[in-house]
């Protein structure tokens, strides 16, 4: 089992940039496939960036494909998710997850396939 915590929410104004991190408990972290969702207000969740256990495969939503980067430290137990030009559009409760996986360079996009959740950190991008 693992447990998440995530951090550097907040508010920035559009065209500005967040570094959201998310810490994991456990010395199984590398066999976690680890995604980055988010939840606006009256919207389901979605998906935004996941990573391999190795760190060697990506792959981000369209909507914040080049905008966002998502990134792990299997030394650390962390995993990132650097946010560029944000717009007001992104404002949500951006959530990271874990999926235990097998294959070291396998992705999950899929929410039901995560089997553990931080409790979100909030961004709010003003205009």
């Amino acid at each position: 089992q693992v447990q998440l915590v995530e951090s550097g929410g907040g508010l920035v104004q559009a065209g500005g940039s967040l570094r959201l991190s998310c810490a994991a408990s456990g010395r199984t972290f590398s066999t976690y496939v680890m995604g980055w969702f988010r939840q606006a207000p009256g919207k389901e969740r979605e998906f935004v960036a996941t990573i391999s256990r190795n760190g060697g495969t990506t792959y981000y939503a369209d909507s914040v494909k080049s905008r966002f980067t998502i990134s792990r430290d299997n030394a650390k137990n962390t995993v990132s998710l650097q946010m560029n030009s944000l717009q007001p559009e992104d404002t949500a409760i951006y959530y990271c997850a874990a999926d235990p996986a097998i294959d070291t360079f396998a992705v999950t996009v899929r929410a039901y396939e995560y089997d553990y959740w931080g409790q979100g950190t909030q961004v709010t991008v003003s205009s």
